[in-house]
């Protein structure tokens, strides 16, 4: 038998076939604090739920095309302003009974993006909100994680998202010591002291600022721009930049380093 032969009698059905969707994990640092966008589900199963922007994965569709297409229509990024080539696969999640309609695996993406791109999502999407994201310093993944309201109560999370949001904290604190990915939540220069403010929005507790910043400069990431930060009422800090070396292992895009 050839394998025209085998594919033209093979039964489709023979075995079961799970649906496959994308979920996003959309961050950003916001007030001091870690934040991930949400969106209150419409519909059942859980109607009323919060739950990360996500759908189906078309029959003819990849993955990737199905995030971004995702990205764009709910989460209200139009693809020219989204992370374009650095979208970063986090995991995929497929314990049968994750959702309650039908056995349903997703794939989970995850991405670090300036606090006012999701805030103008918040703004002209629907029923979404930018949550902070509360998980102690070094929790383990089956550590509680919430995800704070207006009011700074817990939000009710829809399915398993709960754990999918704290599997891509826990993998954002393993990424600090050895990538640039953080600096997506910067602008292109930046003080000292605002690259601290993400580490411990990110890592959930104070840092010390001496050993902090002796240990930046030391991994050789940065440069100085010669320039000091304007429109303060204290001394004004040194502006940096990540080094040109770096920016080659992350996607640049309007003015966003990821």
């Amino acid at each position: 038998m050839t394998e025209a032969d085998f594919l033209k009698a093979y039964d489709p059905a023979a075995f079961p076939r799970p649906s496959v969707t994308v979920d996003l994990v959309l961050m950003t640092v916001r007030g001091g604090a870690l934040c991930s966008l949400l969106q209150q589900r419409q519909d059942h199963p859980h109607k009323g739920s919060w739950a990360l922007p996500g759908g189906f994965v078309g029959p003819d569709e990849g993955l990737d095309a199905a995030a971004r297409r995702v990205l764009a229509q709910k989460a209200g990024l139009p693809e020219e302003e989204a992370p374009g080539g650095w979208l970063e696969q986090l995991y995929t999640f497929g314990a049968p009974d994750r959702d309650p309609r039908m056995r349903i695996i997703t794939v989970a993406y995850f991405a670090l993006l300036p606090e006012d791109v999701l805030a103008r999502a918040v703004k002209t999407g629907s029923g979404l909100q930018l949550a902070p994201l509360r998980l102690a310093e070094g929790e383990a993944i089956d550590a509680h994680l919430a995800a704070l309201g207006p009011d700074g109560t817990p939000l009710p999370l829809a399915f398993d998202h709960e754990i999918i949001l704290k599997t891509a904290v826990l993998r954002l604190r393993g990424k600090l010591d050895h990538s640039p990915a953080p600096f997506a939540l910067l602008p292109k220069r930046f003080t000292l002291r605002a690259l601290q403010d993400v580490h411990e929005a990110i890592l959930g507790t104070p840092l010390n600022k001496p050993a902090f910043r002796r240990r930046l400069l030391d991994k050789n990431w940065l440069e100085p721009t010669g320039e000091r930060e304007s429109g303060t009422s204290y001394r004004p800090a040194e502006l940096y930049r990540v080094r040109q070396q770096e920016k080659r292992s992350v996607a640049v895009q309007g003015g966003m380093t990821l």
